[in-house]
């Protein structure tokens, strides 16, 4: 047993070793788009993300939803290319691509694209073969997306009918009621608490995709990810490709203030036998000083199974839950702090109170030694699987990139987990979380009497 558990360990060091040797090598080209690479020659393929301030949060009033399609759109055409190959010299200039050409183009080089837009950003994804004529093919074709997508208006009122359905859909199904009801609780008019409805959508018109575009879109706000078989002056030559036709942004408009946290509590009735729970308010801004103690400190309040704290009390000694969980979600400005778990209708109230109990207790008293030790333990010994593939480690840096963290990020994350005390996590979470303050949605409980 001793020499399986140095075994593993030692395989653990190798894999931290292998990504120390990976350094990300960091540079802000001339059109004033950062780049971020680290060079991987251990497979021949390169993965790469662009990332823009183009996320719901920046949807214009009344039209919310207007980011996400405007993402999904970037491939559903491009305008006739105006310079000779898209770039490359001595050939054509490209013509117009429909969607299907489009997709058959990037299934000829045998590349991958995705992209989309969250609350923060939109990115444009791609995987492809790292030999010279199929990468640089993709990415000729990915730079066409960037900076001259036609947005054709038929497939856009398709793709609208889509995300409509989709919408009611959702509001026949009580964790996504009360997803949005607990984002709007928190929120209120704050871009966060916005979400598209079926009018926000269907006030959306060509006009609004191409405006959106050429605000968001912009050289100077983009940041390219890039991990992969490639030289350092290759990936900067990708990076100027993807970016050297998109225009120069103006500032962008600060947003407002999240909103201070008050004790709400909304009831939605909804027939499913489950009582849907959600329990938090704003807390965290991606880079807080606090990450890596609340990072411990959450493992074992109800962010580690079935080894949290929320998971022992309510489920394991009261049968109240098949799951309960909480977590931070750091964002640009104070995301959530969440408690969340679904238990019979009956059970909600005694549910609740658990939940309240086992929150104060662990605000009071913090964590034992022993949840100390073992959360930490977890946390750093598991911290390898995090970045044990190429597509891992771009997510990483694009992360790194987009919220301007230090470029050790992830050299130094294992030793400022195992930094974290008691009295680290009990001052993180105290100014933090104020249960005072907790705001709650409860869809498809009893009905207060």
């Amino acid at each position: 047993m001793k020499k399986l558990f140095l075994a593993l360990a030692a395989s653990v060091a190798l894999i931290h070793s292998a990504w120390a040797a990976l350094a990300i090598d960091s540079w802000t080209l001339a059109n004033g788009a950062r780049v971020l690479f680290v060079e991987n020659h251990s497979i021949p393929m390169i993965d790469l993300n662009v990332d823009f301030d183009a996320g719901s949060r920046r949807d214009p009033s009344g039209k919310a939803g207007l980011a996400a399609l405007t993402a999904a759109m970037l491939a559903r055409g491009v305008e006739a290319d105006s310079q000779p190959g898209g770039g490359a010299p001595n050939t054509p200039a490209p013509p117009a691509l429909t969607e299907a050409q489009i997709s058959d183009a990037f299934a000829d080089t045998a590349a991958e694209r995705g992209g989309g837009a969250d609350a923060e950003r939109a990115s444009a994804s791609l995987r492809s073969l790292s030999s010279a004529a199929e990468r640089d093919a993709a990415v000729r074709l990915l730079a066409r997306l960037l900076a001259r997508p036609s947005f054709p208006a038929e497939l856009l009122e398709r793709d609208k009918a889509r995300t409509i359905a989709a919408i009611k859909e959702a509001l026949t199904k009580p964790d996504a009621i009360a997803s949005h009801a607990f984002w709007r609780l928190l929120y209120g008019s704050h871009p966060y608490g916005q979400e598209a409805t079926v009018a926000s959508v269907g006030a959306i018109q060509r006009d609004d995709l191409a405006r959106f575009h050429a605000t968001h879109y912009v050289a100077n706000r983009a940041v390219v990810s890039i991990i992969g078989d490639l030289s350092r002056a290759e990936a900067d030559a990708i990076a100027r490709q993807l970016t050297e036709r998109l225009p120069q942004g103006a500032p962008l408009p600060e947003l407002p203030p999240v909103p201070a946290a008050q004790r709400r509590e909304e009831r939605l009735p909804h027939p499913a036998s489950q009582a849907h729970i959600l329990i938090g308010m704003p807390a965290e801004v991606r880079g807080d000083p606090d990450f890596f103690a609340l990072t411990v400190g959450n493992y074992i309040l109800g962010g580690g199974g079935f080894v949290s704290r929320l998971t022992n009390e309510v489920r394991e000694k009261r049968g109240l839950t098949y799951g309960v969980y909480s977590a931070f979600v750091p964002m640009a400005q104070k995301g959530p702090f969440q408690i969340g778990l679904q238990t019979k209708k009956e059970s909600a109230e005694q549910a609740r109170q658990v939940v309240s109990d086992t929150l104060a207790a662990f605000l009071r008293d913090g964590p034992t030694e022993a949840e100390l030790r073992a959360a930490k333990d977890n946390l750093i010994g598991s911290f390898p699987l995090r970045i044990d593939n190429n597509r891992k480690i771009l997510a990483n840096i694009a992360l790194i990139g987009f919220y301007n963290l230090p470029l050790d990020y992830l050299d130094t994350w294992t030793a400022n987990i195992d930094k974290v005390g008691i009295a680290d996590i009990r001052a993180a979470f105290a100014r933090k979380v104020e249960q005072d303050r907790l705001a709650t949605v409860v869809v498809g409980g009893e009905a207060e009497k």
